[in-house]
């Protein structure tokens, strides 16, 4: 795989009409600078806004994914970005004078093939990787859909869909090597929809711009000729160019792969996963996926690039079972002794909840008043630990954080279930349950082999240190 980042060696383009919305557009792909990344410029719009091809940008997912910032959008963008994180182009500087990229034929192949003609400038900056460690799971139950990445020192994809359908079943594809498989045996898989479903997206006039030579129409339901002229009258085709068929498949039309729905659903996955802002390495088991799932999937992968950026900026040496051990803490943290009540961090997601550590020894100074021959720790020092964890959690995406400080605003429904003694081992869980930009309010609990010994609810603050 690719080390150096690259970014295309002149600019090329594209003109047609987008899919959904209809509109001409021309898309003009141009050289970027290192660490770029992928934007796409509304070229159409006053200023040329710039929006960054990121997953918090993602404002739509109906029959494609649209991203965009304020009142300015980009529609359909996952065929662009697949053709380009297939080539594995790293900062693309993306030019449209329309709402969406053309849709061409359906496919990226178009897209791949221009970028293709105009060659690959390798940059002097490394790729930044994102290197997968553990499994990252998404499930929704309700749909059957299951998206997983699992640890590889590589990249591949294996997709399976079933839609149970005659025309389709059940199938599934795998990409193994990114460099010699995607052109040829993904980018050409073109989109696909039900015929049941073409009339509905006609009536929401999101496909405008679809038409029978971009898109599979698989035939799941028996029409009348009288509907098949309407239908063709909606879709602004001749009603003598739209028949049924006898292979499943609207206008009889062939697929350029057995399996080519199932390489289509690859291929929207790869332009999803585009939206990270960096190359993976890991291998992607996808069942049922679509652009909704892709989404909440990439946003997991995003808070575990996100914390882990965060651990090597503070956890310097690695080690089994800890995010960040008590030096990192204390990069992080402003306490100092008496008052740092947790030696490591064993959990850590993003934004979602936090696991600490805490070892209660005899030595911790408060016990030699609480209580002299009964030695018990303070629940408020409990609660300080049970804050500190939090704090930790609040200050992850804070760039200033040498200067933030966290200070509690409220204790709620606190209650001490049983004491903690030395030798005693505090294991505290802390989950965010409302952000609100530098106030949050988390649930904590405490607990000593496995039973629980304190739980509260707490809210917080991060204010500069200057006017704590």
């Amino acid at each position: 795989m690719l080390i150096l980042q690259r970014t295309l060696k002149k600019e090329v383009s594209l003109r047609g009409t987008g899919l959904h919305t209809g509109k001409e557009c021309t898309i003009t792909f141009k050289p970027a600078e290192a660490n770029y990344g992928y934007r796409f410029v509304r070229t159409d719009v006053e200023n040329s806004p710039e929006i960054p091809a990121l997953i918090e940008n993602v404002v739509d997912i109906l029959r494609g994914t649209t991203i965009g910032i304020g009142d300015v959008k980009v529609h359909t963008t996952e065929h662009v970005l697949a053709a380009l994180y297939g080539l594995q182009i790293d900062n693309c500087r993306i030019e449209l004078s329309g709402p969406e990229p053309p849709v061409m034929d359906g496919s990226a192949h178009p897209f791949a093939e221009v970028l293709l003609e105009s060659g690959f400038q390798e940059q002097d900056e490394p790729k930044n990787w994102l290197v997968i460690d553990e499994t990252i799971e998404y499930h929704d139950t309700e749909r059957s859909i299951d998206i997983v990445a699992l640890p590889l020192d590589d990249f591949r994809v294996t997709v399976m869909v079933d839609y149970k359908n005659p025309a389709l079943g059940s199938q599934h594809s795998g990409l193994f090597d990114l460099q010699n498989e995607f052109v040829r045996e993904f980018s050409p898989s073109r989109t696909f929809c039900f015929l049941s479903e073409v009339e509905h997206l006609a009536n929401q006039g999101i496909i405008k711009g679809g038409d029978v030579d971009n898109a599979i129409v698989i035939i799941d339901k028996a029409m009348t000729q009288d509907e098949i002229t309407a239908l063709s009258d909606k879709l602004g085709i001749k009603s003598g160019n739209l028949v049924l068929g006898d292979n499943g498949i609207l206008n009889n039309r062939e697929l350029r792969f057995k399996n080519e729905p199932a390489r289509h659903k690859l291929l929207d996955l790869l332009g999803d996963i585009a939206l990270l802002g960096m190359p993976i390495k890991a291998q992607l088991l996808a069942a049922r996926p679509g652009h909704a799932s892709n989404v909440e999937f990439v946003k997991l992968l995003k808070k575990y690039a996100d914390r882990n950026k965060l651990a090597r900026q503070f956890q310097h040496e690695k080690k089994a079972g800890v995010i960040f051990d008590i030096n990192a803490i204390q990069n992080i943290l402003p306490h100092r002794y008496p008052f740092l009540l947790i030696d490591k961090i064993v959990e850590f997601k993003l934004d979602e909840k936090i696991v600490s550590i805490k070892n209660v020894t005899m030595n911790e100074p408060f016990f030699q008043g609480h209580f002299p021959g009964n030695p018990i720790m303070p629940g408020v020092l409990i609660l300080e630990a049970m804050a500190q964890t939090g704090g930790i959690m609040m200050l992850n995406g804070n760039s200033n954080i040498k200067e933030s400080v966290v200070l509690f605003m409220g204790i709620d429904k606190a209650r001490f279930r049983k004491p903690v003694i030395p030798g005693d081992t505090l294991v505290i869980e802390a989950t965010m349950t409302n952000k609100r930009r530098n106030v949050c309010q988390f649930d904590a609990k405490a607990y000593v082999r496995g039973e629980l010994v304190c739980e509260a609810s707490l809210m917080a603050t991060v204010v500069p240190k200057t006017t704590a």
